[in-house]
């Protein structure tokens, strides 16, 4: 059987992944392409506990450096219990937010050394990575009133400041620069079917099987 494939669906606040991640394991299923939806930090039962802890509460509840190792904890327990079994079924995974969001959050945006975050993957995950990440390129402002107009749970992210949010969407273009045969930035500012016809070119171009 044919190993399954991570994509991983990126991008600040309200730029449109829950979408795109939908989407996109529709037109899979379509393909019959046997595939699965997932959240981060989520997706697991450790990880969707560490979730309520980590997106509720005040926007300073905890230092970055603690919410790394949150998520570090919740990433390990998500491929091990869900991504890792279900991509040696062959199973496709469409995650929304992986490992690039704790660089782009807590690195460039909180501050927090990229070589410490890069050592804490290494010591959660080894070696693994997605094979190709979607990344949902929009001006802050304008994703922070799309997420401010939704009808969504608490999200503490969503009320830091503007300069927080410009260091996001930054951080995500330099991520893409420095993983140019992994990642793939995709303007989010179109209609949402425009978005997916250029995640499905992505996937397809990419990843080698036609959607």
């Amino acid at each position: 059987m044919p190993r399954g494939r991570l994509v991983t669906i990126e991008g600040g606040e309200g730029v449109g992944k829950t979408t795109q991640v939908e989407l996109l394991v529709a037109a899979l299923g379509r393909a019959r392409i046997p595939a699965r939806p997932t959240r981060e930090p989520g997706g697991s039962p450790g990880g969707e506990a560490i979730r309520r802890l980590f997106l509720e509460g005040d926007g300073e509840r905890w230092d970055a450096l603690s919410e790394a190792l949150l998520l570090f904890a919740a990433r390990r327990d998500h491929v091990t219990r869900l991504i890792a079994p279900s991509l040696a079924q062959g199973i496709w995974v469409v995650s929304d937010r992986f490992a690039d969001s704790t660089l782009a959050y807590q690195g460039y945006g909180g501050g927090v050394a990229l070589e410490d975050l890069a050592k804490l993957h290494r010591l959660a995950l080894g070696r693994f990575v997605p094979d190709l990440t979607v990344i949902l390129d929009l001006p802050a402002e304008i994703g922070l009133a799309r997420a401010a107009a939704r009808a969504s749970v608490d999200n503490r992210f969503e009320r830091l400041d503007r300069a927080f949010h410009e260091r996001l969407r930054q951080g995500f273009r330099q991520i893409a620069a420095e993983n140019r045969a992994r990642c793939v930035v995709i303007d989010g500012s179109s209609d949402p079917q425009i978005v997916h016809r250029a995640v499905l070119g992505a996937v397809e171009g990419r990843l080698r099987v036609a959607l």
